[in-house]
């Protein structure tokens, strides 16, 4: 199972919004069968079979391995990633572009700058897990208390510099482009 998968394809996004489905696919965190399902979340087996195959049909389950009781084969099932993320571009047609803002320091610039990551960052994962090679990445995640917007000011401006200087320094025409996403913003005061 992968920690994190990005659904990009919009009847896939439908599969795994449906209130069923998705009952279905929280309670796959360790492989299941249809029965064990059934007595999990209080349907009967018939009915999560059916939700079980459109999940699979949709790349959203996989099957783990398979018993045989008697003359019955049971099939046990594992959700494709313990996490699933729906891709911006599976909810609207027009491609995510952050440049359409003007105003680089609003709060809807960097919604779009991490809407172009995860719809950006699904695709190439996709293609390194077809491909068998690892994704080149890195990041860094941290926190910081400003003691007054002079002080966030200034941090951003040095922050700024520091970028630029390191991006001339290690920046080569012919050399394989890589985005860089720098974002700060106030942390949400019900999250630790």
């Amino acid at each position: 199972m992968d920690d994190v998968s990005v659904i990009e394809e919009p009847a896939a996004v439908a599969a795994a919004l449906d209130p069923i489905r998705s009952r279905i696919l929280a309670a796959l965190h360790e492989p299941a069968s249809a029965a064990n399902l059934a007595t999990r979340i209080g349907l009967s087996r018939q009915k999560v079979n059916y939700h079980l195959k459109t999940l699979e049909a949709h790349g959203l389950v996989r099957l783990a391995e398979q018993r045989a009781w008697g003359g019955i084969t049971e099939r046990m099932m594992e959700a494709t990633a313990s996490t699933m993320v729906i891709s911006p571009a599976s909810l609207q047609p027009t491609v995510i572009d952050p440049s359409r803002s003007s105003d680089h320091h609003c709060a809807r610039y960097l919604i779009s700058l991490a809407a172009r990551t995860v719809t950006e960052m699904g695709r190439l994962v996709r293609r390194s897990g077809a491909t068998g090679k690892r994704l080149p990445t890195f990041s860094i995640d941290t926190e910081i208390g400003f003691a007054s917007a002079a002080d966030r000011a200034a941090f951003a401006a040095d922050l700024g510099t520091a970028v630029i200087e390191l991006a001339a320094r290690y920046h080569h025409d012919d050399g394989r482009a890589h985005r860089l996403v720098v974002t700060a913003y106030p942390r949400p005061e019900d999250t630790t």
